[in-house]
């Protein structure tokens, strides 16, 4: 279930509420009891690979670079 943060704007805290993304826009009550929050523009980190950790492929040819190295002084 995905989790939203929220920020109150009556005391400053933060927060978190895991819930349904149908639910993603619902408002959310501070822990405090306060009902003045806003939610918070997450940034999410994705990492790994769908290789399965191995590692990128080498330039092909003697280049590489920015368009094969003929360019690039």
């Amino acid at each position: 279930m995905p989790r939203y943060d929220y920020r109150c704007r009556a005391c400053g805290s933060t927060f978190e509420v895991s819930r349904p993304m149908s639910e993603a826009s619902a408002p959310a009550a501070c822990p405090d009891g306060h009902d003045d929050t806003v939610k918070l523009l997450s940034t999410v980190a994705v990492t790994g690979s769908s290789r399965g950790g191995a590692a990128p492929p080498a330039p092909r040819g003697g280049g590489g670079g920015c368009c094969g190295g003929g360019c690039c002084g």
